[in-house]
């Protein structure tokens, strides 16, 4: 975790109470965890830690942006992105994270690295289905789009004179006729 090395937070030396550190989150940043699926990101992440005698609460809240491609138009566009997460960590024999909201690590550790907690929160907050503003309100016009449109199943139209196809008309009679 040496690519981190400015995520670690020394808790051993600080005072009880809640002490604040903030974080700028890039692009760079995913790339180091090879992740792909962002074409841009800042993210601004407030963390607060608050040190008691036996155990640290951390709350992770983040706000910001990150650009992703829309499912529907495969246009890039910027997501709105907000949210917070809540963390124990507790100290005991051996390192143990199976309880993703509790984290027990061992007595001897002076510091706690972050980042895999800052990129799981702001990774999870993105809506797993992507869609370009522009096309929820009708303003993006692409030619996938218009595709889209073309190969939408038409509904069928009732005549001028509120007749129906025939052809509907006698098989809707067998369903009645019993």
């Amino acid at each position: 975790m040496k690519k981190f090395k400015e995520f670690d937070i020394q808790f051993v030396g600080l005072k009880q109470g809640k002490h604040q550190f903030d974080f700028e989150i890039k692009q760079k940043f995913f790339d180091a965890f090879e992740f792909e699926e962002f074409n841009d990101a800042n993210v601004h992440v407030d963390l607060t830690l608050d040190k008691k005698s036996t155990m640290l609460e951390l709350t992770f809240e983040c706000e910001g942006f990150v650009n992703v491609y829309c499912d529907l138009s495969n246009e890039p566009y910027d997501q709105e992105i907000k949210s917070k997460l809540h963390l124990l960590v507790k100290f005991g024999d051996e390192y143990n994270d199976e309880n993703e909201e509790v984290l027990i690590i061992p007595h001897s550790e002076y510091q706690i690295n972050v980042a895999q907690y800052i990129y799981e929160m702001i990774v999870l907050s993105v809506p797993n289905k992507r869609i370009h503003p522009g096309v929820k309100d009708g303003t993006l016009s692409t030619e996938i789009l218009e595709k889209l449109e073309a190969f939408q199943p038409k509904e069928e139209k009732e005549n001028k004179d509120g007749e129906t196809d025939p052809r509907w008309d006698q098989l809707k009679k067998l369903l009645t006729d019993k």
